[in-house]
């Protein structure tokens, strides 16, 4: 049974954009992330570049694989759940992970009441993910195989005839290499060095 390993994400920054509602403007924008402390960054730069703006309200979220995912969202000031989670509906909608979108509102004196604020804070969020480029990556898993150097070609027999991507290697006397496959490939990649005599194979964190 083949497991899933892949998943979608913003290839890069969305450009600003702009919903209007009754006066109070909700600017949105999205951005590849892959750390809660990006997070941290790109809303105090948000934060800077609209020091005059009443709410900063945004979702994100993190993880490739459904075992891996954490979210978070935060109506910063507005009432319950009428900002953070109508982002992060979105998220949902799109399918994408490790993603931030920020939607920064300026009040225009006329209140939207909880409906007008799930709307407004939804449709700058699915704008902003309309404005980016969603890309499909593979969900990867690295290993590191140590060996002397006189296995080297049995070592190098397996990554010829598996087609294996090295992205680095140590070769003297005792020998690392180190190799990059989807995750769908890697218990049975696993299996053909494990079962190699004087061959040691260790998964990596990427």
């Amino acid at each position: 049974m083949k497991i899933k390993d892949t998943y979608k994400t913003i290839k890069a920054a969305s450009s600003e954009v702009l919903f209007k509602d009754k006066n109070s403007k909700f600017f949105g924008y999205a951005f590849p992330i892959d750390s809660e402390d990006a997070v941290k960054m790109h809303l105090e730069h948000l934060k800077k570049e609209h020091h005059t703006a009443r709410h900063w309200c945004y979702a994100y979220q993190l993880g490739k694989t459904e075992k891996t995912i954490q979210f978070r969202a935060n109506d910063d000031g507005e009432p319950n759940n009428s900002a953070g989670m109508p982002i992060y509906g979105q998220i949902q909608s799109y399918e994408v992970t490790n993603v931030l979108i920020v939607v920064v509102r300026y009040f225009g004196g006329v209140k939207l009441g909880v409906s007008g604020l799930i709307n407004a804070y939804k449709t700058a969020a699915q704008m902003t993910l309309e404005a980016s480029r969603i890309i499909t990556k593979t969900i990867n898993v690295k290993y590191v195989i140590s060996f002397d150097y006189k296995n080297m070609n049995k070592v190098m027999r397996i990554i010829k005839e598996r087609n294996l991507k090295i992205i680095n290697q140590k070769l003297e006397l005792s020998c690392e290499i180190t190799i990059v496959i989807r995750l769908n490939e890697a218990k049975s990649v696993f299996e053909s060095f494990k079962n190699l005599y004087e061959v040691e194979i260790k998964e990596l964190d990427l």
